[in-house]
């Protein structure tokens, strides 16, 4: 049981980071938003290529995601991300201490 625990802890800091990464590239997405960005830099493209179907998603189950011309998505997939940290992350590490 050692070795499945150390690769749940494993698993759980891996995820910690992929939801520290999305975390920044939200953020990245936003201050895009608020600038004129080209639509045609790849870097720009691939940012928006990995956020807008989740901010889509997010505006299209949550009926106040919009609210006149302020779009609340970001900040509901920043609360979500946040949510599956806690919940997530820490449940994974909980339960692989409890198996090492």
């Amino acid at each position: 049981m050692y070795v499945f625990g150390q690769l749940l802890l494993a698993v759980a800091r891996v995820v910690g980071v992929v939801l520290d990464v999305y975390t920044w590239v939200v953020i990245i997405a936003v201050v895009l938003s608020w600038v004129n960005a080209d639509p045609y830099n790849p870097i720009v493209q691939a940012i928006r290529s990995v956020t807008e179907p989740v901010f889509r998603w997010v505006r299209r189950r949550v009926p106040f995601a919009v609210v006149g011309m302020l779009d609340l998505s970001p900040f509901l997939v920043l609360l979500g991300v946040y949510f599956l940290k806690i919940f997530l992350v820490n449940s994974l590490v909980l339960t692989a201490y409890r198996l090492s």
